[in-house]
């Protein structure tokens, strides 16, 4: 008999069977599951963020919140997730604009109106303020310092240590929007320096990495052989930052299945490990995730299957 092949799960919902079945009636254009699934979702802030995201990305390119929010307009739930979803579809715009090329400020500032009434309908939920501080990076020259510090303590007020909120300002700070590689590094790091035991604020660095190197991809025109980045996954301080996410994070946690929030964050640091040639690393956190994967950021550096089925072969997992 021959053996099974590996094949990633690439589950846009990381395993969240109710987000998806949420997902589904939005294509039915049926509102109900989204309230009701946010209802039910309550106050666990970093579950609540995943799945507004993911729903803000299906709703898009439809109707359906605007649907939601006609029916019943004092709905605190339907303005954070319209909130998001005025987010998610300036930066589609933004994307199919180019980079570097400025889109209509009028749909940031929607974006932006749509947030602050979602916070002030929502006052203790930070969700609407990472669409904030998330949009603020579209405008071309940014927002003013004290604005973005004034967002970034109302978020941090309400979620110290959640990590979206923190990533979209690593990605405010990155050379690619309105910082450096300094700037953006000295966030990451101070982050993950107060960050307690188990908590996952130390990938951040990881992220940071991707960043740096997505920088360099965009000024070579998207042209990965003629990136010049040396060791740039591999060099001392990367395999450090693998070896100091990893312990501070990850190592001795109970061998179970991740929760659909940490998905994405266990593969920045699966793909960092397994790049910095940290075999051990790599070999536990390929273990953990199994089949579930997400393709960023194994897409940055080629093909997502063929790099995952590549390093478990390496590593000597199973499929």
């Amino acid at each position: 008999m021959a053996r099974d092949r590996f094949t990633p799960d690439f589950d846009p919902d990381c395993g969240d069977a109710p987000l998806t079945s949420a997902r589904q009636d939005i294509v039915i254009g049926r509102w109900q599951g989204l309230r009701d699934l946010l209802w039910v979702t309550g106050d666990d802030w970093t579950l609540r963020g995943h799945r507004v995201r993911q729903l803000a990305q299906a709703c898009a390119g439809s109707s359906t919140v605007e649907s939601w929010l006609a029916a019943e307009p004092g709905n605190a739930d339907a303005q954070v997730l319209r909130a998001a979803t005025e987010t998610a579809r300036a930066f589609h715009l933004a994307i199919s604009a180019g980079r570097g090329v400025p889109i209509d400020r009028d749909r940031i500032d929607t974006a932006v109106l749509a947030s602050l009434r979602a916070a002030e309908a929502c006052p203790e939920d930070p969700t609407p303020w990472v669409s904030l501080i998330s949009v603020a990076r579209l405008y071309p020259t940014g927002v003013r310092r004290q604005e973005l510090a004034r967002w970034w303590d109302e978020l941090h007020r309400r979620d110290p240590y959640s990590v979206e909120g923190h990533l979209q300002v690593l990605h405010y700070y990155s050379a690619r929007w309105h910082g450096t590689h300094g700037l953006m590094y000295d966030f990451a790091r101070d982050a993950a320096g107060v960050a307690p035991p188990g908590c996952p604020l130390p990938v951040l660095v990881q992220y940071a990495r991707v960043e740096e190197y997505r920088y360099v991809l965009d000024g070579a025109h998207g042209q990965r052989g003629s990136v010049s980045l040396g060791q740039h996954w591999d060099h001392d301080g990367a395999v450090n930052d693998v070896r100091r996410t990893w312990e501070r994070w990850v190592r001795g946690r109970p061998d179970s299945n991740p929760a659909p929030t940490e998905l994405r964050d266990l593969n920045h640091l699966a793909h960092a490990a397994c790049l910095a040639g940290t075999a051990d690393v790599a070999g536990s956190l390929l273990r953990l995730l199994g089949r579930r994967a997400t393709r960023t950021p194994w897409s940055y550096t080629g093909d997502p299957v063929q790099q995952l089925t590549k390093w478990r072969k390496e590593l000597g997992l199973r499929a």
